[in-house]
């Protein structure tokens, strides 16, 4: 009976293991691969957003009153403009408001269609500027604003090929060695007890195969690797959590932000990607964050 329990057991965890691998892993990772696979690199959730979304908030509460048949309806708070956009979006839309928000000298990031506090605190600017509820929310006036204020953006201006600006580093950044990952500003930068050694662009997985986010650490690196499942090329390969890995990708070099990885955070600069492989350790810290 004991025997049994133990091999229950047994292949509990290795089902467990076997779900949590990614498409972007090697083929059996963590199961038999002849790749080592960390114990410790245990990913903690990254904290959690708040959103600002006006016309969601409760109305203020009235003082308690008794049921009465003069109670009039028309007494409660009348709910806010609906927001067309709001911090935690992601689309198309999204994309076009950054764009127009750079050309207006409100942000300096490349679009990249995600809604988050760079966005925010650029709609709340703009918001103050012209007389309108700073919410950091886009409701029908904000948006015809934005619109009347710009021009219709260039798909240069939607997806453009130059290097992204730097998000400000998570905490968890800021001690010791750290590749800090910045899903909002689509950016790596390798970073040194608070200081920032080097940067580059960076893309992600796909809604279907997402790039996890925490905070995880270099579990083993290989300069040549080839993905078991999909046959590409991963070259400097740095992986960082059950099969997801920093490496650079020729796809992600001629194709932009039109396609997107397997889970991994490809890079398109080899030059610069090449001399983090030779500067990055195993056991340095990963910190994937929006």
């Amino acid at each position: 009976m004991q025997r049994q329990r133990t091999i229950v057991r047994t292949l509990g965890l290795a089902a467990a293991v076997a779900l949590a691998a990614t498409a972007c892993a090697p083929q059996g990772a963590g199961a038999g691969s002849a790749a080592p696979s960390s114990p410790t690199a245990s990913p903690t959730a990254s904290p959690s957003k708040q959103d600002d979304k006006p016309g969601e908030s409760s109305p203020s509460a009235s003082p308690s009153q008794s049921p009465s048949s003069s109670s009039s309806p028309s007494s409660s708070a009348a709910p806010g403009p609906k927001a067309l956009m709001a911090n935690g979006d992601e689309s198309e839309q999204v994309r076009e408001l950054q764009a127009r928000l750079r050309q207006l000298k409100l942000v300096s990031t490349a679009p990249t269609g995600f809604y988050g506090s760079k966005t925010t605190a650029a709609v709340k600017a703009f918001q103050s500027q012209h007389g309108l509820p700073a919410t950091g929310s886009v409701d029908e006036a904000t948006w015809q604003k934005v619109q009347g204020l710009s021009k219709k953006p260039t798909e240069q201006e939607l997806r453009p090929p130059t290097t992204n600006e730097v998000d400000a580093p998570d905490p968890r950044c800021m001690q010791g060695r750290v590749m800090c990952i910045s899903k909002e500003s689509r950016t790596l930068a390798w970073m040194i007890d608070g200081k920032v050694v080097s940067t580059m662009d960076v893309r992600f997985g796909s809604e279907n195969t997402p790039t996890r986010e925490g905070l995880f650490q270099v579990e083993w690196k290989a300069k040549q690797w080839t993905s078991t499942i999909y046959h590409t090329s991963m070259p400097y390969s740095m992986f960082f959590s059950q099969g997801q890995a920093v490496h650079y990708s020729s796809d992600f070099a001629a194709r932009g932000y039109d396609g997107a990885s397997h889970g991994c955070v490809n890079v398109r600069d080899k030059k610069k990607l090449s001399e983090l492989f030779d500067q990055v350790k195993v056991g340095d810290k990963v910190v994937v964050y929006w």
